[in-house]
């Protein structure tokens, strides 16, 4: 049974020359995760940035996937108004200028004085999206390369200040969503060409063989199979994610398939809920015969015109809310992303061009508030509005760990939306230095 299974994943797989290493595989022998998920809680940042698009939430990235809202003077810079998304960025300039600013970005946005800053902070995680063509553009995209090179230095990084790391595969040939944080904003069309999934497939097996190397042990600890393909949208696409996870586990589990070897990665696998309800999970993947599955869940308060009108007091018990829901999580859940953000008013947060919903400059929606004081500059924000910032962290750290596995903020750092960004947190007060300094208890937040 093994073997003719190890041989029909290998003819599935056909990984690609520019991940191809020469991976000594590990002697035979079950999982051996190289960091002890089940007892110790999950704390850690995204190394990216923010867009918002769907009613439910979203998020996008601005280091090795980038999006107007956490640096929009890359985009700014351009002086092109129609790059909204990396597709784009490639698509509308000279190849040298855009490679010449990507790569002045990925040297200069994250360094590895972030990751000691991050570490400092009592964080053990850090997760790092990236996306499909950074090692395939077989098909003809207009992407640039080079990203891979950047996540082995933050590999590195993480190593060198004992921070574990979790590699989110975050975008998809055709868009699994249409968000621009999947590099190409539009239609989600991954699932309507089976070779975009085989090509989605074939990635993770090639990040799962090199990283599943013993060298990676205890650093690079978890592999995210994709980032938010949106199931709502219809069924065939989630039909589709429901299969492509079961393929994308054994391509991450046997990476040495294709070899020969029926040795398994010690990476523990991420799978997205697809915005689905994580009951939707329920005897999917589970123990014995699927190894060190985490569901990962995205929570955001800002996508959709209801939330502008929340109260502070609404937003803490939303989260609170959530508890009973967590902790009937089927499988091992992590709050993958988060914010302290209660509106849309970031910057572009809802795209390149777009407003907010919160002051109805965002197409279709109407006027609840100004957003003055709520986004941007903390240099603007009341006291009350901190204080609230200081509660709605804690009350989200400690549902998160009391009901889940533990948590991943979104995102670490942004260029001017300081309600994003952890650093600033930091910085500010409202966020500890210490992320088990709870300031306000959980029955003092949620009763």
């Amino acid at each position: 049974m093994l073997a003719s299974s190890l041989l029909a994943l290998a003819s599935l797989l056909a990984p690609l020359a520019a991940l191809r290493v020469n991976a000594t595989p590990l002697a035979e022998r079950g999982v051996n995760v190289g960091w002890p998920y089940g007892s110790e809680k999950i704390r850690g940042v995204n190394i990216g940035g923010v867009s918002g698009v769907h009613d439910a939430c979203l998020s996008a990235v601005s280091w090795l996937v980038i999006e107007p809202f956490i640096t929009p003077s890359l985009f700014q810079n351009t002086g092109n108004d129609a790059i909204v998304d990396e597709w784009t960025f490639g698509q509308y300039q000279d190849y040298n200028t855009a490679q010449n600013a990507l790569v002045n970005h990925w040297n200069s946005w994250i360094t590895e004085d972030d990751f000691a800053q991050i570490a400092a902070a009592g964080l053990n995680h850090v997760r790092i999206p990236i996306g499909y063509w950074a090692y395939d553009i077989s098909a003809g995209e207009p992407y640039h390369q080079g990203q891979a090179q950047y996540l082995d230095n933050a590999i590195g990084w993480a190593r060198n200040h004992g921070l574990k790391v979790l590699i989110d595969l975050h975008g998809a040939p055709g868009s699994q969503n249409g968000y621009d944080n999947s590099g190409h904003r539009g239609s989600a069309t991954w699932d309507q060409d089976s070779n975009n999934v085989l090509r989605t497939k074939n990635i993770i097996q090639s990040l799962s063989l090199k990283y599943s190397d013993p060298s990676y042990w205890q650093v690079v600890t978890m592999l995210e199979l994709l980032n938010e393909p949106a199931g709502y949208l219809n069924d065939h696409l989630l039909s589709t994610v429901h299969q492509y996870y079961y393929d994308g586990y054994g391509a991450a589990r046997w990476p040495w398939a294709p070899q020969g070897s029926a040795s398994k990665s010690g990476l523990a696998i991420a799978i997205h809920d697809a915005f689905q309800s994580l009951s939707y999970w329920n005897n999917y993947m589970t123990e014995p015969t699927f190894e060190d599955v985490f569901l990962d869940t995205h929570n955001y308060q800002v996508f959709n015109q209801d939330f502008q009108t929340w109260t502070q007091a609404q937003h803490i018990s939303g989260i609170c809310s959530q508890a009973g829901n967590y902790a009937s999580s089927p499988l091992w859940l992590v709050v993958g992303e988060w914010s302290l953000a209660s509106s849309d008013c970031a910057q572009w947060v809802n795209g390149r061009g777009l407003g907010a919903r919160m002051d109805g400059s965002y197409p279709g929606s109407y006027y609840v508030n100004s957003c003055n004081g709520l986004s941007g500059s903390s240099s603007t924000w009341s006291s009350d509005y901190k204080t609230f910032l200081r509660k709605f962290y804690d009350a989200q750290t400690q549902v998160y760990e009391n009901n889940g596995q533990g948590w991943i903020m979104w995102t670490w750092k942004t260029e001017t939306s300081e309600d994003w960004s952890y650093q600033a947190g930091l910085a500010g007060g409202w966020i500890p230095s210490d992320p088990s300094n709870h300031q306000y208890s959980i029955q003092t937040l949620c009763g």
